[in-house]
C-alpha cells in the first residue's frame, strides 16, 4: 500500500482512467483514418481481370466430318492487328480443343496443324461468351511448281522418276534429242 493509496477507489482513479482510455481510443481510430487516406492515395489498386469467353474448336475431316485426333490448334491473340503470342492445344479423341481464357470482344487468329492435311488459318472476332467453331481440314491438292511448262503445274501427275538419264517418259525427254540431264528450266521437282 504504499504509493498507490490514494487512486484506489476513490474517484479521481477512475475518472482518470476513463479519460486516458477514451483519449487513446480517439488516438488510434484518427490514426487508423489517415491510414486509410494513405493507401488510398498510393499503391496499386484492384483491376478486375476482363470477362473471357469459352471457345471450342471442333476439328473434323472435309470429305468425311470425323473428328481429327492430335491436331495443333493455336491461338494467335490479335492486338491492333498485330500478333501477340500464342496458344497451342492438340484436339482430344473427338476431335476438340477447348479455352477459356481468351478475352470477350478479341480478335484471335486460329491455325489448324495436322499431319496429312492443309494447314488452316483464319481469324475470328471473339464476340459472344461462348463460341463453338468447326475447322473442316482437306487432304493436300497438288503441289504448285514453278517448273512447270505452258503455265501448267510442274508435275503432270505422271510417275516422275526423279532420274535425269534420257527415255520415254523421264525428266530428259524434251530435251530435242540430247542425252543426259534436263536443263534446270526443264527439270520437273521430285515430289
Amino acid at each position: 500500500m504504499s504509493g498507490w493509496h490514494g487512486l484506489g477507489k476513490s474517484g479521481l482513479g477512475g475518472k482518470l482512467g476513463c479519460a486516458v482510455s477514451a483519449a487513446l481510443a480517439v488516438v488510434l481510430v484518427a490514426t487508423a483514418m489517415a491510414q486509410d487516406q494513405d493507401s488510398a492515395q498510393r499503391g496499386r489498386k484492384y483491376k478486375a481481370p476482363p470477362p473471357v469467353s469459352h471457345v471450342t474448336v471442333n476439328v473434323v475431316r472435309a470429305t468425311t466430318g470425323k473428328p481429327v485426333t492430335d491436331a495443333s490448334v493455336i491461338f494467335h491473340p490479335l492486338r491492333h492487328g498485330r500478333d501477340s503470342g500464342n496458344m497451342e492445344l492438340k484436339t482430344d479423341s473427338d476431335g476438340k480443343a477447348i479455352i477459356d481464357v481468351i478475352e470477350t470482344g478479341s480478335t484471335i487468329r486460329l491455325q489448324v496443324i495436322a499431319p496429312n492435311f492443309q494447314t488452316f488459318g483464319q481469324d475470328y472476332k471473339i464476340d459472344k461468351p461462348s463460341m463453338a467453331l468447326t475447322i473442316k481440314l482437306d487432304r493436300p491438292s497438288r503441289q504448285y511448281s514453278i517448273y512447270g511448262q505452258d503455265g501448267q503445274s510442274g508435275n503432270s501427275g505422271s510417275g516422275n522418276s526423279g532420274s535425269g538419264s534420257s527415255g520415254s517418259g523421264g525428266a530428259g525427254s524434251g530435251n530435242s534429242g540430247q542425252s543426259g540431264a534436263a536443263k534446270p528450266d526443264q527439270q520437273k521437282p521430285n515430289l
